[in-house]
């Protein structure tokens, strides 16, 4: 446990940081189904504006660093590929 009121108030700090970030990733999980979803029911318009605003909330949280840039990539593309998939 902390002793000294500095390393109490670096704890409470970090919880504080911790609960942020946890809510942050957990937005980022609900954008990414929230496109799946979108993509199961087969309808691409519906898909596509859907993946636009998901997009906006990955980008923010990986400028934010609370995911690395490479993993929103990837879970851009792939998400943009299926969309694309469902014109086939």
């Amino acid at each position: 446990m902390a002793n000294s009121a500095q390393a109490r108030k670096r704890a409470r700090q970090a919880e504080e940081a911790r609960q942020h970030n946890a809510s942050q990733r957990s937005a980022f999980r609900t954008a990414v189904k929230k496109v799946l979803k979108a993509i199961e029911a087969g309808d691409k318009t519906v898909a596509q504006t859907v993946y636009q605003e998901s997009v906006s909330v990955i980008d923010r949280l990986a400028d934010k660093e609370i995911f690395h840039k490479n993993k929103a990539a990837r879970h851009k593309s792939r998400l943009s590929s299926a969309i694309k998939a469902l014109a086939a």
